[in-house]
């Protein structure tokens, strides 16, 4: 993704959840996602869907059992 489409994505993650420490970065040789992070923690990965002459973004967030017990 390119960097205004990144800034976008972040700018609605950010009024979305009301958080400002939410950041987008692209990915190493990777152009149809991007990293998501929270005060420099990775949550999750964004990518890109482009089907059908519609673009759509599809977040996804692994949860481990372990996270449950910090």
């Amino acid at each position: 993704m390119d960097r205004i489409t990144l800034k976008k994505i972040e700018v609605f993650f950010r009024n979305k959840f009301k958080n400002k420490n939410i950041k987008l970065e692209g990915r190493a040789n990777k152009d149809d996602s991007a990293e998501v992070l929270i005060n420099d923690e990775f949550i999750g990965v964004i990518f890109e869907d482009n089907e059908d002459g519609e673009t759509c973004y599809q977040f996804n967030m692994t949860i481990l059992k372990e996270d449950f017990e910090e």
